[in-house]
């Protein structure tokens, strides 16, 4: 205790840590606040209706990253994953088209203008997504709900939930630039930590009105949860480490062995990427199907709209192990690394310089992305299972999935961050033991487009 009020002192006399605490806080208390500025026309007391629609299912997953605007009928009600389905509509260009190709090689231009590329896809997927939901929400609501239920409330409300949008997307990038952390990520994170009190409440008045140990089990629920946690900690921070020789150059540029160090290679390179990338398409039949209302392709909509489904998980999970292998691809480059560590005169004992040495790694990242991307597909489904077994729905998504990893993986980003801050300053960090450990190319939900 004593260590962490030091710790708090430490981060209160850097002035710069102080400001960035002091701006994420502001940025993502008007985030809060303004999910519950309900869109002008719609009556906030009959929203009943909406609220049971995303008490559950798909819905209620897109209730819980909108930080449960979606249900309140918000000006930031369908949040940020228009952002985050432009983003991976924009990765996945990279790897398609030549052009797009090519502008991720040219650095800090070339992620300019692939940002860019990003905030106008997002104008035009949250166009598209803007009537669904009103279309969704009038029939949810009846027409009672909506005070001028005219062509003027349609387009005047996809306006404003088009600038909805695009203003949290301004304040993720906002976060990361005179914040900490990762803006988007953030935003996304408290949006779900929001909805954590509510559902361990919920959760906890339905354990003791049963009779017959409900309390006992809520504390078997917390335990399980608890080691849950710990797992996905292990899978963020999971390391394999390539041994590297150093060579030393003397007179006559003659090299001799030198200090050995280490590659660090992330058994789950990926982060949440593919979680996220996953659920961005799992929300596609919802939307498209779903708010068009569609009567043929119900049936459709109903397989995957049903968490709790076989083929709802088997896809998801088949999509998370084929994007984790997508993402590792992109995010690390064995033969750039292999030509990096020639130039500094490093190698692996036993393996020549080279095309040899960008082969070794690319082999090793193979192995090892294959258990971290099902060892990742099974956290995904494990809320699929605790409901299974009577969990409520709510509670059941913080068993795992996209809820538990991007709380994971932002707050040990956050607190490694906070960590470099006090270090560079000579303060003691925020572990006696040592430095937190990062997750270097995966911290973020969308840190490849922010």
């Amino acid at each position: 205790m004593k260590n962490f009020i030091n710790t708090i002192r430490n981060i209160y006399k850097v002035e710069e840590l102080r400001t960035k605490i002091g701006n994420t806080l502001l940025f993502l208390l008007i985030y809060r606040l303004g999910s519950f500025v309900v869109l002008p026309g719609v009556d906030p007391a009959a929203l009943g209706a909406l609220k049971q629609q995303t008490s559950e299912g798909i819905l209620g997953l897109l209730n819980m990253f909108s930080g449960g605007a979606f249900s309140n009928a918000s000006i930031f009600a369908l949040g940020i994953m228009p952002y985050i389905s432009a983003s991976i509509v924009i990765q996945l260009l990279t790897i398609a088209v030549p052009y797009f190709q090519k502008m991720q090689k040219e650095g800090e231009s070339g992620r300019k203008k692939m940002n860019q590329f990003t905030r106008y896809l997002t104008v035009i997927i949250t166009a598209f997504q803007a009537p669904g939901y009103l279309a969704n929400l009038n029939s949810q609501l009846g027409v009672n709900a909506i005070t001028d239920n005219t062509a003027f409330f349609w387009i005047s409300s996809t306006v404003i939930l088009v600038a909805g949008t695009m203003f949290v997307m301004w304040l993720g990038e906002r976060i990361t630039d005179r914040g900490i952390g990762n803006g988007i990520s953030l935003i996304i994170m408290v949006g779900i930590i929001a909805n954590l009190p509510s559902a361990i409440i919920a959760e906890f008045g339905s354990r003791v009105e049963q009779q017959g140990g409900g309390l006992v089990m809520f504390l078997l629920e917390l335990v399980i949860l608890l080691f849950i946690v710990i797992l996905s900690i292990m899978l963020v921070q999971g390391v394999r480490r390539i041994p590297v020789q150093v060579a030393k150059r003397i007179q006559g540029n003659k090299q001799t062995g030198g200090a050995r160090q280490y590659i660090p290679l992330r058994v789950n390179a990926a982060g949440v990427m593919p979680i996220i990338f996953a659920q961005a398409i799992m929300f596609i039949p919802i939307t498209v199907v779903g708010y068009a209302g569609i009567e043929s392709l119900q049936g459709f909509m109903a397989t995957f709209a049903n968490v709790t489904g076989f083929w709802y998980n088997f896809s998801f999970a088949i999509m998370i192990i084929l994007f984790t292998y997508f993402y590792t691809a992109i995010t690390v480059n064995p033969k750039n690394m292999a030509e990096e560590m020639k130039r500094n005169g490093g190698f692996v004992p036993g393996i020549q310089p080279g095309r040899q040495t960008a082969e070794f790694i690319d082999n090793i990242m193979s192995r090892i992305t294959l258990p971290g991307a099902v060892f990742l597909a099974l956290i995904a489904v494990l809320p699929s299972l605790a409901m299974m077994i009577g969990i409520s729905n709510k509670f059941a998504q913080f068993y795992g999935g996209t809820s538990l990893l991007i709380l994971v993986g932002v707050v040990l980003d956050t607190l490694q961050q906070i960590e470099s801050h006090l270090l560079m300053r000579q303060y003691d960090g925020l572990m006696k033991s040592g430095r937190i450990k990062g997750r270097a190319n995966a911290t973020s939900a969308v840190s490849m487009a922010s």
